[in-house]
């Protein structure tokens, strides 16, 4: 039988994995706007945020796939997945686009990034699992 405190210890290991890989999608999700945004493409369309979120859809089924065929310990699938995909992409950001091209009027383009966003963010994931199989 494990003792409290060993099942503390564990709880915050998994928690600093999470938190590591986390971190690093965030940041990484950061430059990836703005080098889009600001550098690349002028904003008429969500771009920074559908391309993190279609690649980290496929990363999150690829780590997945990868973890279960090699059997990756819970902890690096962890820091890869809650954490770094996690991290990487962003359910609030994809909402908050999409409430914005709404108020300013731009209803079939929210459509269709809306059903653009889910469809391949969901074919990205199985595409990823099925790559790692």
């Amino acid at each position: 039988m494990r003792t409290l405190e060993a099942e503390l210890i564990d709880k915050m290991k998994e928690l600093i994995y999470v938190f590591l890989g986390g971190g690093t999608g965030s940041v990484l999700r950061y430059y990836v706007q703005e080098l889009l945004h600001e550098r690349i493409i002028p904003y008429s369309f969500p771009w920074a945020t559908f391309t993190v979120n279609i690649l980290g859809s496929f990363l999150i089924g690829l780590f997945y796939a990868l973890s279960a065929r090699f059997n990756i310990s819970a902890e690096l699938r962890l820091l890869l997945t809650a954490g770094f995909c996690g991290g990487f992409t962003t359910f609030s950001t994809f909402s908050n686009d999409g409430l914005t091209l709404l108020k300013s009027g731009f209803y079939g383009t929210f459509l269709l990034y809306t059903l653009i966003s889910i469809t391949l963010g969901v074919l990205a994931a199985l595409i990823g699992g099925m790559i790692a199989k």
